[in-house]
């Protein structure tokens, strides 16, 4: 994967080239002096500002016709402190540079998503996560965070300083200010033993419950059009390490994850009647394997394949019953699904827009093949979503506005009302934000 790049042409895009800006001008500060008095210009000459990290979000979150702001020169660790067990890191360190420098200095994040491209600001301000039964979000492990807000003052914030603003802005969808540091709690590191195995859709549905509580963290893959599912159970481990051969890696990882299922993806975008045979066969080309590395090594895996993707967390409790009527819509329909359904689960939270702000969530996210049409299917699944109350990705696609964030989130108004007293020129609004937040 790739970050994203300006052309010649001065047009931004995202990873899946699915959003495109024309900013203004681009800044690209080098401290968060440089970068405040970017934001006062820009208030200066009326111009709208928004940072962006490696353009992972499938929403236009990030796009401005305004100041765009490149954070790749602060990154970094500023200070680590064992004592409290906390690391506070540049905003615009990608968050494979953060996991390496942890591991170097015997320290872990306790959870990741299943990526580390982003930068730790965009990853957190848009609520990635991984899957876990007792610990949650990237952004629920965040001790405090520094921001520049709409005037260029700088603001810190943690549970005792600025408190509001702490609650919300850990998951802020860049509404509140632009993030220059985050301060995050890690652990000692550990390793973790993996476990990956085909199980059919009738049992892991079935087995659910079970599987959520004897195990750390789960997940599993659904491949549509048919009963087959990939499961994955990560549980801590005493030892020892015994990572996945370099040969098998490969093959696997490499080969048929990537390489192997991308040639697949372009055989059934050009012939979708192909799909679920393709389906069939991809379901089945993964055996079962056990491993234990370090975290990032065991949660995190490359993503090579290019796509467009909608996820939706939903009450926990009503996983199954969501999942099965998203596979009845699939038999049912003319859809051609190439790509597995992602269903993973976080606890309740206590941040004020995360998608698990005050309920225990299950996710579950389709994706299509880029360049392959996903209107029909996005909108039959993201009604089934909305039917259980279901809260969107920020950073993934979806058609719900602000009338609708204020039915599913008790807290929305919290937000909008803090976002009223930090940025009330809207300077770090766009479209995007209009539309979730309100005016």
């Amino acid at each position: 994967m790739k970050s994203t790049v300006s052309g010649k042409s001065g047009t931004w895009r995202n990873w899946a080239g699915n959003v495109t800006a024309r900013p203004a001008r681009e800044v690209t500060p080098a401290s968060v002096d440089e970068l405040s008095a970017a934001v006062r210009r820009a208030a200066e000459d009326g111009l709208r500002v928004k940072a962006v990290g490696t353009g992972h979000s499938f929403t236009a979150a990030a796009a401005t016709d305004g100041v765009l702001i490149r954070p790749q020169l602060l990154t970094g660790i500023r200070r680590i402190d064992r004592d409290n067990g906390t690391v506070t890191v540049e905003a615009g360190t990608p968050l494979r540079r953060l996991n390496l420098a942890l591991a170097r200095e015997g320290l872990s994040l306790t959870n990741m998503g299943d990526i580390m491209e982003q930068t730790v600001s965009g990853a957190t301000s848009t609520g990635t996560h991984g899957t876990g039964r007792d610990s949650a979000s990237i952004a629920a492990q965040i001790t405090g965070l520094e921001l520049v807000t709409a005037d260029g003052s700088v603001l810190a914030c943690s549970e005792k300083e600025n408190p509001d603003v702490f609650a919300a802005a850990r998951i802020g969808i860049g509404a509140l200010g632009i993030i220059t540091a985050i301060t995050f709690s890690v652990e000692p590191l550990f390793l973790l033993s993996a476990r990956e195995e085909p199980m059919s859709f009738d049992e892991v549905t079935g087995s659910f419950d079970e599987l959520f509580t004897e195990n750390e963290h789960f997940e599993f893959y659904w491949f549509p059009h048919t009963g087959n599912c990939n499961t994955k159970r990560n549980n801590r481990s005493v030892g020892p390490e015994k990572p996945v051969g370099t040969v098998r890696g490969l093959y696997e990882d490499e080969f048929l994850s990537n390489g192997v299922f991308q040639a697949a993806n372009y055989v059934g975008r050009a012939v979708p009647a192909t799909i679920p045979s393709i389906a069939r066969i991809s379901s089945r080309a993964l055996s079962a394997r056990t491993y234990t590395d370090i975290p990032y090594k065991v949660f995190t895996s490359p993503r090579r394949v290019r796509f467009t993707e909608m996820e939706y967390a939903v009450p926990r409790a009503a996983l199954v019953e969501t999942l099965r009527e998203l596979k009845a819509m699939v038999d049912r329909s003319p859809l051609r699904i190439s790509f597995p359904v992602e269903v993973r689960t976080a606890p309740a939270d206590d941040i004020t827009l995360s998608t698990a702000s005050g309920r225990d969530s299950a996710y579950i996210a389709v994706h299509m093949f880029r360049g392959t049409p996903y209107q029909a299917y996005f909108t039959a699944a993201e009604r089934i979503f909305t039917a259980h109350g279901g809260r969107p990705h920020w950073g993934k696609v979806h058609t719900r506005d602000a009338e609708y964030f204020a039915g599913v989130y008790p807290r929305f108004g919290e937000f909008t009302a803090l976002r009223d007293r930090l940025d009330p020129e809207r300077r770090f609004g766009n479209d995007y934000l209009r539309r979730i937040l309100g005016d």
